[in-house]
């Protein structure tokens, strides 16, 4: 008993380093669980990683392309660091997800249906020029980085490969007797896609059944044009774009060898109105008597009171009453490929809408569409068919290493970083990312460049040599896909927990 005693005492003094008497510990009956006593502090820790690790957590995309080779191409790009700026970094870590030949032609058109809170997968779409729509099942969520390991795949190329078995094909659709153009998903219940044959097809994804087809007219061939490979007395036809009103009930397409857009109503199905191209106006951005004056696509804004037409080497803005705002004409002059709406999600009085347009020599051009006069009313609402827009910023360009056109492109909006993500893919295969800060945007869209254009404009001066153009936006990271993009699109993935002893997902 003595010496269990003695042994007690020097255990003291050596946890304490000194000899003050301490109190006895409790017996071993009544003695807490060793865990009971460490838990306030492992949950403030706890807590603190939980924080640290959301302000810190990477961004995962899914990025699907359609190339001239027949292959849809998917892979998944975790991006780090948003906000650091480090040389020595690899922000961006991509891993191929699925390869392999989608078409018996090349692939034309993409479309993902919109992400649901209750689903974890999303709808693909892929048309091309063999007149079939291909559909597929993506998953929405994504490998974790610690898993990475336990998931890669050998590969010859030395690309780290991470297959997800949730990703399946669904079926296909055979309904067009031309070409695939253009795939919409205006809500995940429908899909909308246009084709060579001059219809436009409404399909339901619950049991993928044809409810509607809308017949475009088929445009008067006045004469076999030149270089055209259709037989004699046949001209050009089809449908080139069309684009859906935030409200869903009205719906603009362009067409092939017609100079004018055309308004149909979703509710009946019908055609709604027909507006014809002025030729002053497209003389204007490029579109001479040799040229087919056709739009090539068309997009409206979030809010749906503004809308863009883009042609082969220009762009025209109009308003919610189809009066001319203005028209946009790159320079040096180029050929344009692409067109999309963004907005700025920063916390100011109104966030800043851009129109973002993607060109032939490797720019991204950003044209700001809110701006303020002196007397506090919105510019950009004011129809002025003679003005001509400037660009604000650009992404890109020579200056950045790049000199092959950007077939397509997609933005990513980040609203807990403050910024977007552009994804752009380029014709010799190269799949580029942008990251851009909404404190970006709104100093670019304020830019005064654009009122010394107005006053070049008013002064009737040829503005064809352009003003200077800021450069925004930081290069995160490049992928080289090796084949020949066509379109592209892109969405964000969740974080899922993963099964590391078999490596699959939970379903």
């Amino acid at each position: 008993m003595g010496k269990r005693k003695r042994e007690h005492e020097l255990q003291n003094h050596l946890t304490n380093g000194s000899g003050v008497h301490v109190a006895k510990k409790p017996s071993s009956r009544t003695k807490s669980p060793p865990f009971q006593q460490t838990i306030s502090k492992p949950e403030a820790i706890k807590g603190n990683v939980h924080d640290a690790n959301k302000l810190l957590s990477p961004v995962v995309l899914q990025v699907v392309t359609g190339t001239y080779d027949k292959v849809l191409h998917g892979f998944s790009a975790t991006i780090s660091d948003l906000h650091e700026n480090k040389k020595d970094s690899a922000p961006v870590k991509f891993a191929d997800t699925f390869m392999f030949k989608a078409h018996d032609s090349s692939i034309r058109c993409l479309a993902i249906s919109p992400p649901t809170h209750h689903s974890e997968k999303v709808i693909l779409a892929s048309g091309g020029s063999d007149q079939v729509i291909n559909l597929y099942s993506l998953s929405t969520a994504s490998f974790p980085l610690s898993s990475a390991q336990g998931l890669s795949k050998p590969s010859l190329t030395g690309n780290e490969i991470r297959e997800n078995a949730r990703n399946k094909e669904v079926g296909s659709l055979q309904y067009h007797a031309g070409a695939i153009n253009t795939l919409v998903f205006p809500t995940r219940s429908k899909l909308l896609s246009a084709a060579d044959d001059n219809t436009i097809g409404v399909t339901r994804t619950r049991d993928w059944t044809v409810l509607s087809t809308i017949k475009a007219p088929v445009p008067k061939a006045p004469g076999r044009p030149s270089g055209d490979t259709a037989p004699n007395g046949v001209g050009p036809a089809g449908v080139n774009g069309l684009a859906i009103h935030p409200s869903m009930k009205l719906m603009l397409s362009v067409g092939k060898g017609e100079k004018c857009m055309r308004l149909w109503n979703l509710v009946t199905g019908k055609k709604a109105g027909v507006l014809n191209f002025e030729r002053d106006l497209l003389e204007r951005i490029g579109e001479t008597k040799h040229s087919s004056g056709e739009g090539r696509n068309v997009a409206w804004n979030a809010s749906g009171d503004e809308f863009a037409i883009s042609f082969e080497r220009g762009c025209v803005v109009y308003g919610i009453d189809s009066k001319v705002k203005g028209y946009i004409f790159p320079s040096p002059r180029t050929k344009l490929h692409h067109l999309a709406y963004m907005s700025s999600s920063s916390g100011t009085e109104q966030s800043r809408i851009l129109l973002t347009l993607s060109t032939e020599d490797g720019r991204i051009l950003l044209y700001s569409r809110t701006s303020r006069d002196d007397n506090g009313e919105d510019a950009s609402q004011v129809p002025s068919p003679n003005r001509r827009i400037e660009p604000c910023a650009q992404l890109g360009e020579s200056a950045a290493g790049l000199s092959g056109r950007i077939k397509d492109f997609e933005i990513v909006s980040l609203p807990e970083y403050k910024c977007h993500c552009i994804v752009a893919g380029s014709s010799d295969g190269a799949i580029r990312f942008w990251s851009v800060n909404d404190s970006q945007l709104d100093a670019a869209s304020s830019d005064p460049s654009q009122e010394q254009a107005d006053n070049i404009n008013s002064r009737g001066k040829d503005t064809d040599q352009g003003l200077s153009v800021p450069h925004i936006g930081r290069l995160l990271g490049t992928h080289e896909g090796g084949h020949r993009i066509t379109c592209l699109k892109a969405f964000r993935m969740s974080i899922s927990p993963v099964n590391v002893s078999n490596g699959s997902t939970p379903v």
